[in-house]
Parts: structure tokens; sequence; C-alpha cells
């Protein structure tokens, strides 16, 4: 355990159908890097993860979307599985979150399919970044420079494709969310 994120509160953003690992390692990696991490999801009781295909297990949610306030919060993580972020974007309040976190120039982590959410608030022209490889037409049509890589880092913006990118993930994530770079 470290304190390179002491103080740092971190809003992982959720609901039913997230690839479980794509959070679970994030957000350990975020509390033993001494960050605070709040489980944000239009759900109100509790969000089910997945294992690929499978049903995960279930997780409490520490904060209903519609009083989560993006000034609270230092840092934004966006687990990926399909069905996660493409229910998120299908709701204005979630897209409306995702936004506030670019235009206050706060460090964003997305994984596989999180990218969406991206595309969805509508930051990601001229940026680099990479994905679950179906969603390289999306983000290319977006205004992004995808490329197939572990890890992308631009300005703020860290992004891998699988649960098997998730050691080069972290470690990239907790690089930029210890500090704050500007999305320009």
């Amino acid at each position: 355990m470290t304190d390179k994120l002491k103080g740092k509160r971190v809003a992982i953003l959720i609901t039913d159908g997230f690839e479980q690992v794509e959070m679970t390692k994030p957000r350990k990696a975020l509390d033993d890097a001494g960050a605070v991490t709040t489980l944000i999801s239009p759900k109100s009781r509790e969000v089910q993860g997945w294992n690929h295909h499978d049903k995960g297990d279930r997780f409490p949610v520490d904060q209903e979307l519609k009083s989560a306030d993006p000034n609270n919060f230092d840092a934004l993580l966006l687990p990926g599985g399909v069905a996660n972020p493409d229910q998120l974007r299908t709701i204005p309040e979630a897209v409306k979150f995702v936004s506030s976190f670019f235009a206050a120039h706060k460090p964003i982590a997305a994984i596989c399919h999180g990218p969406w959410l991206l595309v969805e608030a509508d930051v990601v022209r001229g940026y680099k970044m990479t994905s679950w490889p179906s969603l390289k037409t999306d983000l290319t049509n977006a205004g992004a420079n995808w490329t197939d890589s572990p890890v992308v880092v631009d300005r703020g913006i860290v992004t891998s494709r699988k649960p098997d990118d998730l050691s080069a993930f972290n470690e990239k994530m907790l690089e930029e969310f210890s500090h704050q770079p500007v999305h320009a």
C-alpha cells in the first residue's frame, strides 16, 4: 500500500452487466494507493457484475447517480462489459456525469467497452485511444485516433482493451490520477 493517491476521490460509474474484474482490480489498485473509491450507479441498492458471459458477484452501490456531484470527485473510472456502458450511454445523467469530468480537466480511465461513454459524451475527437476491438469503428467515427495497444494515455484519458491489459491499465491509471493533467 502506498499513499500515492491519498486524499483523492475516485468515482466508479457502473450499472448491471459490468465486467467484474474491470471494476474490482482497478478499484483495489486505487484503494491500495490511498484513494477513496465510490461506486456510483443509476441503480439504488446493488449492481450485478459479470465474468465474461456468466453472472458474477453483486456489489453494493455507494451512491445513486441522481445524487452524485462530479465536483466531489478527482477522477473517474469507467469499467467495461458490453451491457454496462451500453445501458449507461442511454441515460442522460450518466453522459452528463462523464462530460463533467472532461470539462473540469479531471483524469478518466476507461477499459474495454467503457469508452462508449466517452463517445456518447462527445469528448474523444482528436484523442489517441484504444478499446475492445469492436469499438474501433465507433471511436474512429467519433474522431478518435484508435490504436490496438494494451494501454493508451492521451492528455489525462487512459484507455485499455481488455482484462488481460489490467496490469498496464492500473499502472497508467494510478500515474494519471496522481496528478491533474489538462485536457485540450
